[in-house]
């Protein structure tokens, strides 16, 4: 797969918004590579975790979060939901679970009821180890500050509004991959 031809398509225009797409995704992919380097005992796809963690916010363009310079007209929370039919319409399921299943820690059909949020009513939690790992990544990076690594406390504070379930999963995500 050329995820870079992927990303071209959606993002054709050398603006900011493309930066801050590839610089955080490019941030989460070398946090993620890392990881599979570290644990060979979890026989990680390295070139599909490299392809996923490249397109996994790649609908982000569609919402409306115009302090990461997005101006489309979809909530933010329902970029992986977005993301994933891209990637379902370029022929890629796979990635396109990755998509749907990255925000937070995971996002369940009950959190979803409970806290309105604009999304179908089913689980959208990672499954697989390598959906788990671009989740646990990605929670490193923010699009505000890209560049920036945020600790693990950091990461776990930002997950704290999503509810408890899903800083519990990240803390086991913490102790399989750390």
């Amino acid at each position: 797969m050329d995820y870079q031809a992927i990303i071209d398509k959606y993002y054709p225009e050398d603006n900011e918004l493309r930066r801050i797409l590839l610089v955080h995704s490019q941030s989460v992919a070398q946090k993620a590579l890392q990881i599979v380097s570290l644990h060979p005992e979890l026989n990680l796809d390295a070139q599909f975790v490299r392809e996923a963690a490249m397109l996994h916010d790649i609908g982000i363009f569609l919402t409306d979060a115009p302090g990461i310079h997005c101006h489309g007209t979809e909530p933010y929370i329902r970029h992986g939901m977005l993301g994933a039919e891209l990637m379902r319409r370029e022929g890629f399921p796979r990635h396109a679970r990755v998509c749907e299943r990255h925000t937070g820690a995971g996002i369940t059909r009950e959190e979803i009821e409970e806290q309105q949020l604009p999304l179908p009513p089913r689980d959208f939690l990672p499954e697989t180890v390598e959906e788990k790992l671009i989740c646990y990544a990605d929670k490193f990076f923010s699009k505000t500050r890209p560049e920036r690594e945020k600790t693990l406390e950091q990461a776990l504070r930002s997950l704290e509004k999503f509810g408890p379930q899903g800083v519990l999963r990240f803390k086991q995500w913490a102790e399989m991959f750390g």
